[in-house]
């Protein structure tokens, strides 16, 4: 049922972009949940994510720091519509304490009471139910609502409506110190910054806007001027005429193709492009450069602030490009200023070099915005906690890496800038698996893989490692399925660069370099142990017969590891991705990835030749895969507990 057309029959809807689960889990100490849309852009009461609070508890938020926090994560177009309390008693008094919670919030990150509805209520833990009143815009009196609805395709919504506007903007900003530096220093910084903000309105400023550049057709580019964002914001694109000024092209101009879903441009996000231009070759003719001299009252140092400013906003496709800038873009920057200003007032004394990231991790549709410190890397202890914190408040998994700078959005080349690779620059292919048919196991489960990863096989690289290298190829598509998971960045090693390590730890001797010499699974789990800090658990089977008496261990495993398994031992070396097992008769099947390929890396000739499907122990013409008389060792890596 679709919500707008509930609310039309006279009850207030309530519709979900994300899942009900995103609501429940994972638990956090805070039951309070802030509801985030878009109500430029989404129908009213239309939640497009779910935030935890952080600070504070569900009877007494921390608001401020709450405010605080937010103001840098979420992009302008995204606006707290309201909160929920989820668990508990679901009293009249729960809904109406989460609906003042949300309005308090609101004001605090903009300064100014909701031009749009809010939405206070309860769920039910057990159940799922959700009871919520609604509140109008300004008002303070509350309608119940009495119809949910969760959307099957969120990422449609989001994006056929919407679109991205990005803009970076270096900075460097005049600070006078005085000799007690801790004196003053936030309201210094608070003034040069609104000084800053002034400037960007500044009728001599000129913005760059571009669209994302496209392999068919030429991209659209403008040049808005000071003058321009006097625009009246609520004049929509769609009422100019044909002789239009630059000041009422439409969002919807830059793009030529529709964005379903922003998940299919993780690592090339199309966004339009705003390029602030301060020089004196942007002002009118007949003006003239100005230097403007400000005294120092009192003995001062000078600190020279750089700032690196990247800020992401969401807006209607309809909306005009300059008053998206004048509303959007322009407090957008404000609001980093103000979130930088509060780190590096904290640490006046170090140089801080702060760097804005942008996401959206697995389960999120909405793009958030994390500011790191990258002068310590992301080994750093407290750049750890930031994005634990950030994990808890987004509601994702605290075992995943899925806020560090590797897994960030790569944007497209606009103009005339090259277009990004992607990050992981390799032509291998992945997931190979993902056409399989099926095992052929009657009433059996599925346990598969959890992520990504690379196939490597004989002859891969120019190698001739035909006969001797099957170890090293799994051990390679392991190493690529941590890279690709985002826990390490190191590039994955080459037959070489295995031996050199495997005698640096005492495990070989040097003659072992450069030879053709077979390993196995305890030589890989040294090599993971050193490259990676991996630690792997393993599994001996005196028999292949053996083999599937280990299954429903192989099935926990892929459940809660999700890492590829190698299996060594006996004369040959696979990796296995997946089992599907019946635990009522015993029946299953290995999906193995067989690194013993030695052709093209062809597709359809992998699967059809069966260099990647299901293999039972025995065949239907009685034929052993794992051999009777060989041992095997299951190599199983463990997946880290970090983010």
């Amino acid at each position: 049922m679709d919500a707008s057309v509930a609310g039309s029959r006279g009850s207030p809807a309530l519709r979900f972009l994300c899942p009900k689960i995103s609501l429940l889990s994972p638990p956090s100490h805070s039951l309070l949940r802030w509801l985030v849309g878009a109500p430029r852009v989404l129908p009213p009461f239309t939640v497009a994510a779910v935030l935890r609070p952080t600070h504070g508890d569900h009877v007494a938020p921390d608001l401020p720091r709450e405010a605080d926090e937010i103001r840098g994560l979420l992009p302008r177009g995204f606006d707290i519509i309201g909160a929920l309390l989820v668990g508990g008693g679901g009293s009249d008094a729960d809904v109406t304490r989460a609906l003042e919670h949300a309005r308090a919030l609101r004001e605090l990150l903009f300064g100014v009471a909701t031009s749009h509805g809010l939405v206070g209520g309860h769920m039910d833990a057990a159940t799922g139910d959700i009871r919520f009143v609604v509140s109008e815009s300004a008002g303070t009196d509350s309608v119940e609502g009495s119809v949910v609805t969760w959307e099957d395709e969120p990422g449609r919504l989001l994006w056929e409506k919407g679109c991205l506007l990005r803009c970076e903007l270096p900075l460097k900003l005049p600070l006078y110190l005085r000799p007690d530096v801790n004196s003053g220093i936030e309201e210094q910084f608070s003034s040069l910054i609104e000084y800053t903000v002034a400037k960007l309105r500044d009728r001599h400023v000129s913005y760059l806007v571009e669209g994302p550049i496209t392999s068919s057709e030429s991209h659209l580019s403008i040049i808005l001027r000071g003058d321009d964002l006097s625009f009246d914001s609520h004049t929509h694109g769609n009422s100019r005429t044909n002789n239009c000024t630059t000041s009422i092209v439409s969002c919807s101009e830059f793009f030529t193709e529709k964005r379903h879903n922003l998940s299919l441009t993780r690592e090339d996000a199309d966004a339009i492009a705003i390029t602030v231009n301060q020089s004196a070759s942007s002002l009118k003719p007949g003006t003239t450069p100005v230097v403007e001299y400000f005294p120092a009252s009192a003995p001062a140092s000078l600190r020279v602030i750089i700032l690196k400013l990247d800020i992401l906003c969401y807006t209607s496709i309809d909306f005009s490009v300059a008053a998206a800038v004048s509303e959007l873009v322009i407090p957008g920057l404000a609001d980093q200023m103000i979130v930088m200003k509060r780190i590096i007032a904290s640490e006046i004394t170090e140089q801080v070099q702060l760097c804005p990231f942008h996401f959206i991790p697995s389960g999120l549709h909405v793009p958030v915005t994390a500011i790191y410190n990258t002068r310590y890397g992301e080994i750093e202890e407290r750049q750890s906690e930031l994005r634990k914190e950030l994990h808890i408040r987004l509601g994702l998994p605290l075992d995943r890496p899925l806020l560090r700078i590797s897994n960030a959005l790569t944007f497209g080349g606009t103009g005339k800038r090259k277009k990004s690779m992607p990050r992981s620059g390799s032509s291998l292919l992945q997931d190979v698996h993902r056409k399989i048919p099926s095992s052929g196991v009657s009433g059996g489960v599925m346990s598969l893989i959890d992520g990504s990863y690379e196939y490597y096989h004989y002859l891969h690289d120019g190698i001739d490692d035909n006969g001797w290298g099957c170890a090293y190829r799994s051990l390679q598509t392991i190493v690529s399925w941590y890279r690709l998971q985002q826990y390490s960045s190191i590039d994955v090693p080459s037959h070489r660069e295995i031996q050199q390590v495997l005698v640096e730890i005492g495990d070989k001797d040097s003659s072992f370099i450069g030879s053709c010499e077979w390993i196995g699974a305890i030589e890989l789990s040294f090599v993971l142990d050193k490259l990676l800090g991996v630690s792997c658990k393993v599994i001996n089977v005196r028999s292949g017969d053996e083999l599937p008496e280990k299954c429903r261990e192989l099935a926990r495993h892929f459940e809660t590891e999700g890492t590829p398994v190698m299996i060594g031992g006996g004369v040959l070396a696979y990796t296995l991705i997946g089992v599907d097992y019946n635990e009522a008769n015993g029946d299953c099947a290995f999906l193995i990835l067989d690194p013993h390929y030695t052709g093209t890396d062809d597709l359809g000739k992998i699967v059809n030749g069966g260099w990647c499907g299901w293999k039972k122990s025995v065949d239907n013409k009685g034929r052993s895969f794992f051999l009777k008389d060989k041992f095997y060792n299951l190599l199983l890596p463990q997946r880290p507990d970090m983010v």
